[in-house]
């Protein structure tokens, strides 16, 4: 990620990045240029003028001039320039708040994930200094503190994503974790033989076939209310070929992101942590291979999760659902949270519903859903509510087990079924899942974000943090 700093005056910079509002007043000495190109302000828009001073690029914030305006403008600022080692952007005459996600949107589309390129082409992007020009910068810092812990949070998580699969399995997962310690974070680990001793049967099943066995990581914050923390719980599937029941070749090398999940529950306790935070929160992570091996769980095979409940196995491809259920039994009985958000890629059917627009979203709270449909629509990442019916859970009976963890057939609404199936394991905690399959990678690059990784659910559950869990008082 590109290094960031607030100054006072603008440095020698290759460019200097300009916010102007639609229907604003350009400055008066590039307005001529502007109206030439056509540029006025509307968001998504920009124009390059060379100046006495060097290069300077307009980039349009629309009419409202809002947070989500600012970081686009950022971002645009980013890929316009990204050709460029150092840049400026000039926020000044603009508040901090504003000025700040001006920078965190240039600093998340600068971001790249390149150390295992030995080579890099004539045209990689080189940019990896900015420097934010503001009227006050010591007025702004306590801002900037919040704001760039955020972006920090975003980037370690789209860096785990980014990782291949060979160099983050479930054990080297948690070795990376230790480095969040010295935020304040505190690491406990349940191992193989501590999840069979406690009875994490499903966990164990999923990772049972690869060589690098399963484990169960929890991040805490301690935070200050008192009150009983937040959880998030994430799906960390390292890599995933559907088990017995094996994927195709095409894509499937995208499967080292099925722990986006877990990866943004991560990078949330990290942005609160970095901040200060005053809510309590813990990030339960249920991480495993699903490969295929001598020992792979099968397809007619009967779990016993640790809630006791035993689960009829459908489909191995379906092994998220299976994790979760014991992450979620886990945290609700170890933990007691306030409330539990799980983040899962977990279904093709939400891309289908939904395409790479929004997460879906299920829940059994309705204050905790309108509090994340909040959060997503402040900080750009957006949820929709979707329906668990009761054919959905009806769809789940099993002959020989409690539940099937999965439905047989075509055509199935199987994010609804997901979600059903993982109800069932919430217990009475308020409860909410996030269905972010579709959204946690890019495919194409475009001026607000490069191919990849895109951290989605670090911003959203650090709004929710903020909006809902950072004034509880303790019991």
């Amino acid at each position: 990620m590109a290094k960031i700093r607030l100054v006072r005056a603008a440095p020698k910079a290759a460019a200097i990045a300009v916010p102007v509002a639609h229907g604003g007043d350009v400055p008066e000495a590039f307005r001529a240029a502007a109206e030439v190109a056509g540029f006025s302000g509307k968001r998504g828009e920009s124009c390059e003028v060379f100046a006495e001073s060097g290069r300077v690029l307009l980039v349009g914030v629309g009419e409202r001039g809002d947070a989500g305006a600012y970081r686009d403008a950022g971002a645009l600022a980013a890929a316009r320039l990204l050709g460029t080692k150092r840049i400026a952007l000039d926020g000044r005459g603009i508040s901090p708040d504003l000025a700040c996600e001006f920078a965190a949107g240039a600093g998340a589309r600068a971001w790249r994930f390149d150390r295992l390129i030995t080579r890099p082409g004539k045209d990689a992007p080189k940019l990896s200094a900015i420097d934010l020009v503001l009227d006050d910068p010591d007025a702004a810092a306590q801002v900037w503190r919040a704001v760039s812990a955020v972006l920090d949070g975003q980037s370690f998580a789209r860096e785990l994503v980014a990782e291949p699969s060979n160099r983050l399995t479930p054990e080297a997962f948690v070795r990376r974790l230790e480095g969040v310690k010295r935020y304040g974070i505190t690491l406990d680990v349940l191992k193989p033989a501590a999840l069979r001793e406690a009875g994490l049967g499903a966990l164990l099943a999923v990772g049972q076939g690869s060589a690098h066995k399963p484990r169960l990581a929890v991040l805490r914050w301690a935070g200050s209310t008192g009150a009983p923390p937040v959880a998030f719980v994430g799906k960390g599937i390292t890599f995933d070929t559907g088990g017995v029941c094996i994927k195709p070749a095409d894509r499937m090398w995208e499967m080292r992101a099925d722990m986006a999940g877990a990866a943004a529950c991560v990078g949330a306790i990290v942005a609160l942590a970095r901040r200060g935070s005053p809510a309590p929160a813990v990030a339960v992570l249920a991480l495993a291979e699903n490969v295929t091996g001598e020992s792979s769980y099968r397809p007619g095979d009967v779990l016993r999760s640790y809630s006791g409940r035993t689960i009829e196995v459908v489909d191995t491809d379906a092994e998220g659902r299976l994790v979760l259920a014991d992450a979620l039994a886990w945290t609700a009985a170890k933990i007691r949270p306030s409330a539990m958000i799980d983040l899962a890629t977990l279904t093709g059917s939400i891309v289908i519903a939904l395409g790479n627009e929004m997460a879906g979203l299920f829940g059994t709270d309705a204050a905790l859903s309108a509090h994340l449909s909040a959060a997503g629509a402040e900080v750009g990442e957006p949820v929709w509510a979707m329906p668990i019916g009761a054919q959905h859970r009806e769809d789940l009976n099993s002959d020989i087990a409690d539940i099937r963890h999965c439905a047989t057939g075509r055509l199935q609404p199987d994010a609804c079924q997901a979600a059903a199936f993982l109800r069932e394991f919430a217990g009475d905690v308020p409860w909410a899942h996030l269905d972010i399959a579709g959204v946690e990678l890019r495919h194409a690059t475009d001026d607000f974000g490069a191919a990849g990784p895109t951290g989605f659910g670090v911003r959203l559950l650090d709004r929710l943090a903020a909006l809902r869990f950072e004034e509880a008082e303790a019991p």
